[in-house]
């Protein structure tokens, strides 16, 4: 199951068992709240759990360690500021739930693939006749002949409900969302929410697995569960890109000549500006596009120059992009629950930028080298690509700043 991790609501209390730890420094009247053996206890940076309290440091089955240490020395600790306290779900314990039942389903299948044709007509079968619920198509899929030719699943087609692609706007309509394919379909699925996304439960039935955890032998089992609210969800953060681009308006020059002489059939005059927003579960891809030269783009983190990327091209990726593009570029794999940006390098031609992870909550820009020989293309999950020249700017951060 994927679902939007800035969208994502939990009114689980804190249950832990230990009491909290205050500062006698700070709170002169106040002392530590646990003790072991007589004695207050302590941490340190560089300590290590003793055997004996093995409980204070006990790791659940998810992957975040032992809380931050907030104490330094005897009497320097950390200011506690309650705006910025991020309560983390162990993510053993992240199940769905459904506020009401699921009427609606979108069902997205992978394209130009004669292996689905059965699946599909079997899951859409499924979901009308025994489920009662409404089915969501592209309308370019009625359009296959294997579907359209089929007398026996003509019922069944007169129940669906039809929608094409940067057209129609379902995303207020869909309860949950069930793909067919590979890692592709849900990529795309992806796409077609530019806000929150519904849950999505995804059957491996193409060529790549990393996000199909689902088999569809018994599929009749596994949608149930997840119709009746019992399944467990993965969370998948997703980045916003924003794409500022100077409109140029070209204008020709009375009589093709400037006023230093040169010949000059146009020029270029900025009237304004375009502003471009997607979402993306993968990456963000800034490349050479078909030019022969090699990009050359600044790397911007919260308004600082971190570094200038000559090659073939960077990608900002989320975690969940850390198992595509970046893998093939030399990046490592970051689990999803990790809140981390990655930013790797295209085939670059230097040996001091090598791939980094950055904290989520960064914001960055990338915009053409001022000495950069020619433009540059921008691309999102692989679509949608955009030409970039000097003094256009890319803005990416984690979606849930």
């Amino acid at each position: 199951m994927e679902m939007n991790q800035e969208k994502l609501c939990t009114n689980k209390a804190d249950t832990s068992s230990e009491s909290a730890y205050h500062c006698s420094a700070c709170h002169d009247d106040e002392e530590w709240s646990s003790t072991s053996r007589g004695r207050a206890k302590s941490r340190s940076l560089s300590a290590s759990p003793a055997l004996g309290s093995t409980k204070e440091f006990r790791r659940t089955r998810s992957l975040h360690g032992p809380c931050p240490v907030t104490t330094f020395g005897p009497k320097a600790c950390m200011l506690q500021n309650p705006k910025t306290i991020m309560h983390i779900q162990d993510p053993a314990s992240q199940r769905l739930t459904w506020n009401k039942p699921p009427k609606s389903v979108l069902v997205i299948k992978k394209i130009r693939d004669a292996s689905l044709l059965q699946p599909f007509k079997e899951l859409c079968v499924y979901l009308t006749e025994e489920n009662n619920m409404i089915v969501y198509v592209e309308k370019k899929i009625l359009e296959d002949p294997a579907i359209a030719n089929d007398d026996n699943f003509g019922p069944v087609k007169k129940k669906f409900c039809t929608f094409r692609e940067d057209y129609d706007d379902i995303s207020n309509q869909i309860d949950f969302i069930i793909c067919l394919g590979g890692d592709g379909t849900l990529l795309y699925a992806s796409s077609l929410f530019q806000g929150s996304v519904p849950p999505v439960m995804a059957f491996h039935l193409g060529s790549l697995g990393f996000l199909t955890p689902f088999n569809f032998e018994n599929f009749q089992s596994q949608v149930t569960q997840v119709i009746e609210g019992n399944a467990a969800l993965v969370l998948r953060s997703r980045l916003k890109v924003k794409v500022v681009k100077e409109n140029r308006e070209k204008t020709t020059i009375q009589n093709g000549i400037e006023e230093n002489g040169v010949v000059s059939t146009n020029i270029e005059k900025e009237v304004g500006k375009q502003i471009m927003q997607y979402q993306v579960l993968n990456e963000v891809v800034v490349d050479r596009g078909p030019s022969s030269y090699l990009s050359n783009v600044d790397v911007f983190l919260d308004g600082h120059l971190i570094t200038t990327v000559q090659g073939d091209g960077v990608i900002v990726s989320t975690p969940t992009g850390s198992t595509a593009y970046a893998a093939a570029a030399g990046a490592s794999m970051i689990h999803p629950n990790v809140p981390a940006i990655m930013i790797t390098p295209i085939c670059p031609h230097s040996l001091s930028f090598r791939p980094i992870v950055v904290p989520a909550g960064v914001e960055l820009k990338i915009m053409l080298s001022p000495d950069a020989r020619n433009t540059a293309w921008v691309s999102f999950d692989g679509r949608k690509r955009q030409e970039i020249c000097h003094g256009d700017r890319c803005y990416v951060k984690n979606l849930s700043k």
